[in-house]
């Protein structure tokens, strides 16, 4: 080996050393800065001449696991989903309150009960009296209370949406630029290094926010996408948007249909045009985007569900009045039915027949509803909570005359014969002498509306001023939002007395129970079917029950759902924790390994330091010998 041969193998070693000195120091000042990796010095073997190699700078590594990686970001938008979900649900049931505590829903019914309690044994007693109302002024009360902290929490949802929006569209315009300038470089030394971890630092940003899948090609560039497939960022950033709606009602639900839904809508716009519904595609399945999203859309309104069910089916019990029809005259025969008087029907109300089809021995339970609007026609059976009926909606808006001829054609394939002999009443009578069918029973469900009808039953609650009858509008159910609506009827409140007289004509006698006897069973001893939709029961076997089983009901649900979501979080948190501990183990700077590294690289630089002081000495011996 020639002496200049071996001057720039001396030479290569000392600006190894000393890039890896550079290193070692970015390393050790770096080593509490957060999305740090660690980085050594790539040397490869390089020749100089027949004898020995010198050493070669070919870039920095960056000490990093991808496989690690991968999982810690689908870990963090599962542990981001499930920490959001559970902070809300917590929220949820301190909205509800604890069973044991006052101030719940449970408690305000108690209450109420107990007030019933005493005017059932004091019908005369005025404090009584006043003391049922005011105690169904108060359980009204907690229902209002208790919907405007369920939809302060969808608002909530909403704007965490619009929040996490922002961010990650930042995100996605950093991992653009970043990707773009990575390209322009074309080769990994410390500076480009240095942009894979603040590109890094985005996704795994992004990572929290939507479920991610991240694609590297040959020059370091990445594309990601969400696990479902929609193309995020690759050189250009998709862009996403959402339009925040601000105040939640009831009412504001999310629909497919763009026209129908009245909440914001999250979409994805893509760099070359054309955009993507985000929501109806359920292309975001984790992360806080999802989590929110589901807290809006699903989560609180079957929360919101729940309390109107029990503000519905409490109203419906004391003003409900089903009455059974009576014989059609012998003048009809050879047929056979009922005469249903309609007068009381109200939008929403029932009338039910039931009826035997001779031809196939078959028995069919059938709820006529009534409708207003038949923009909402035909209606499901799922309309009614009668898992075993069928459910036919008229538009009663034209008359008596239109509903019977909107009866005759829907139902005589049945054979059965509808008509209006006098005033409202509803004739339904089988085929006669044929006898394919036989109509078996028929009645009709109304609403009370008068606190003196003669009847027990009264509009003891009402919606808004109105009475609650279910109505089925174009604008939703009567019963959505009812638990932010109800209060005790004013004329009540007005004159607490007609918690007992029910009839002014006759005058009803002091002292009679038999309101107040019918308030306190119907609301304690009372079963009622309830919406499939509120979670608890199914469509094919709705829960049934009294008042107190469903408000426990709902009240152990929540408290079962915010416990299992804790746990969740608490095994996402765990889970996610010991990857990042795993990476920081990789990745991570440590300082006690940087300095013994250093220690290494100072004598290294010493030795080729000799050697090449060796060498001058050398050239110098030769100088003077010439």
């Amino acid at each position: 080996m020639g002496l200049s041969q071996a001057l720039s193998t001396a030479m290569s070693g000392l600006r190894a050393t000393q890039n890896s000195l550079a290193l070692v120091s970015s390393n050790v000042a770096n080593a509490e800065t957060p999305g740090y990796v660690k980085k050594t010095v790539n040397q490869v073997t390089g020749s100089t001449g027949d004898y020995g190699s010198s050493v070669l700078i070919n870039g920095v590594n960056r000490q990093l696991d991808q496989y690690l990686q991968s999982q810690v970001r689908t870990e963090a938008s599962g542990a981001a989903y499930a920490s959001v979900r559970a902070n809300f649900l917590s929220n949820l049931q301190g909205v509800y309150g604890n069973p044991a505590e006052s101030g719940t829903i449970e408690d305000a019914f108690n209450n109420f009960l107990t007030a019933l309690q005493g005017l059932s044994t004091s019908p005369d007693s005025q404090s009584a009296r006043i003391g049922a109302v005011n105690a169904a002024a108060s359980l009204a009360q907690e229902l209002n209370t208790t919907t405007a902290g369920i939809q302060n929490l969808r608002a909530n949802a909403e704007a965490g949406i619009n929040e996490a929006v922002i961010t990650a569209n930042n995100a996605l315009k950093q991992i653009a630029a970043i990707n773009n300038q990575i390209q322009a470089s074309g080769q990994t030394d410390a500076s480009t290094a240095a942009l894979l971890d603040q590109r890094d630092q985005y996704i795994d940003q992004l990572s929290e926010l939507v479920d991610i899948r991240v694609v590297t090609n040959n020059l370091n560039q990445v594309t990601v996408f969400t696990n479902s497939g929609v193309q995020l960022v690759g050189t250009e950033a998709a862009t996403l948007t959402f339009n925040p709606q601000g105040t939640m009602t009831p009412n504001a639900l999310y629909s497919n249909d763009p026209t129908k839904s009245n909440v914001g809508v999250l979409k994805i716009s893509f760099p070359h045009g054309g955009d993507y519904d985000l929501v109806s595609t359920n292309s975001i399945r984790s992360g806080k985007i999802a989590a929110y999203l589901e807290l809006r859309d699903n989560t609180l309104v079957k929360a919101q569900t729940q309390i109107d069910q029990f503000a519905a089916a409490m109203s419906s019990a004391l003003s409900d009045k089903t009455t059974d029809g009576v014989a059609a005259p012998a003048s009809v025969l050879p047929a056979a039915g009922y005469d249903l008087d309609l007068a009381g029907l109200q939008t929403g109300n029932v009338i039910h027949i039931t009826y035997r089809d001779n031809t196939t021995n078959t028995t069919h339970n059938l709820s006529i509803v009534r409708v207003d609007d038949p923009s909402v026609l035909p209606l499901s059976n799922s309309a009614t909570l009668d898992p075993n009926d069928e459910v036919l909606g008229i538009d009663f808006s034209g008359g008596m005359a239109s509903v019977v001829s909107q009866l005759n054609t829907a139902l005589a394939s049945a054979d059965l014969q509808f008509s209006n002999p006098s005033g409202s009443t509803l004739r339904v009578l089988d085929d006669g002498a044929p006898n394919r069918s036989d109509v078996l029973a028929a009645s009709v469900t109304t609403t009370i509306q008068s606190l003196t009808s003669g009847n027990a039953e009264l509009p003891f609650f009402t919606d808004n001023g109105k009475a609650f009858s279910g109505a089925i509008t174009a604008n939703g159910l009567q019963m959505t939002g009812l638990a932010g609506r109800i209060s005790v009827n004013t004329a009540l409140l007005g004159d607490p007395s007609r918690t007992v007289v029910y009839s002014t004509s006759p005058l009803t006698p002091a002292g009679d129970s038999v309101r107040a006897n019918f308030v306190l069973n119907q609301l304690s001893s009372g079963t009622f079917r309830y919406s499939p939709k509120t979670g608890i029961g199914t469509t094919g076997t709705p829960f049934t029950g009294t008042l107190t089983n469903f408000v426990r009901q709902i009240l152990s649900q929540q408290g079962e759902a915010a416990t299992a979501a804790k746990q969740l979080s608490d095994g996402q948190d765990v889970v996610l924790n010991t990857l990042k501990e795993k990476v920081t183990s990789i990745s991570g700077v440590n300082i006690d390994q940087e300095m013994a590294h250093l220690l290494a690289l100072q004598n290294a630089y010493s030795a080729n330091a000799r050697v090449m002081s060796s060498i001058k000495q050398m050239y110098d011996t030769l100088i003077q010998a010439m």
